[in-house]
């Protein structure tokens, strides 16, 4: 008995030992993720002449200067700037969402012939940067006269393997098919099945891909630089890029700074309302019951 009580002694420090560990570890990484966004805030309290001067840990007295110098500022019109940002990720992030759980229901609850051929192809579309059909889709758009518009910044959205792969595989872990046959034997119509049962079980799901795809519409450069070149339709991105491109003369690091921070602000929302959903999104996506 000695003997056995030593040994779960012994395993229980080694127990402890690890936990430990581990949490040092993510107290180390969450302080390395932190530190970024409080340098952001640290150096938006700082004055253009203050930043020239180098490296501080401790905020200063310019915050509601250089707020109201970008906010005021008569180059941009950051208010407009992110609203555009926000009508164009908040609409990708629906669109696409919700089309991609669609698909990956037709793919999961149906079968056909060409069922293993159509998940295929949507994953050999996965693989194919955007870059690639740029050049095609710009020449498609100026013919269309899409330039200049949101159109092609939200209607291609609703094709996302990405998503339609993450739905699928959720699907899978949470969603038998007795709940669907049950369903159709009630007399309960396709759409109406999709809208009203499968949809609010994959609520967990749906908070992970809102949150990546509004984070990643809201951050994109690529395709708004090419088709926006109106000073009212650019988004934060593009303004962001164009206060860094000022002449040196005008160039103002505190108001740089203080319109990054507000850039993130709409992300960081989004994020907190969304939390709770992509914590059990991801966890149970994991496991497959």
């Amino acid at each position: 008995m000695n003997e056995l009580s030593k040994e779960n002694l012994s395993a229980r420090r080694k127990l402890k030992a690890s936990r430990f560990a581990v949490y040092v570890i993510l107290i180390f990484l969450s302080v390395l993720c932190l530190f970024s966004f409080y340098m952001l805030f640290v150096n938006a309290t700082r004055s253009n002449a203050d930043l020239q001067g180098g490296f501080k840990l401790l905020p200063s007295n310019y915050f509601f200067k250089n707020l109201y110098n970008a906010w005021t500022d008569a180059s941009i019109n950051i208010p407009r700037g992110m609203l555009n940002s926000f009508i164009i990720a908040a609409s990708t992030a629906l669109l696409s969402t919700y089309f991609s759980a669609l698909t990956a229901y037709g793919i999961h609850a149906y079968d056909f012939k060409l069922k293993k051929v159509a998940f295929t192809f949507i994953m050999a579309v996965m693989v194919i940067p955007t870059q690639v059909s740029a050049t095609g889709f710009y020449q498609m758009c100026v013919k269309l006269g899409w330039t200049n518009s949101y159109i092609p910044l939200i209607v291609p959205g609703i094709a996302a393997p990405v998503v339609f792969f993450y739905m699928k595989q959720y699907m899978e872990s949470v969603l038998p098919m007795e709940i669907i046959d049950a369903a159709r034997v009630d007399g309960s119509g396709e759409f109406r099945t999709f809208n009203t049962i499968i949809l609010p079980m994959l609520k967990p799901a749906i908070a992970v891909q809102l949150i990546f795809n509004f984070v990643q519409s809201w951050n994109n450069y690529f395709m708004p630089a090419l088709l926006l070149d109106k000073a009212e339709m650019k988004t934060v991105p593009l303004m962001i890029a164009q206060l860094r491109s000022a002449d040196y003369s005008k160039f103002d690091m505190g108001k740089v700074y203080m319109f990054i921070l507000l850039a993130i602000l709409p992300v960081v929302i989004v994020y907190i309302l969304l939390s709770k959903s992509i914590i059990k999104g991801v966890t149970a996506g994991s496991v497959k019951g």
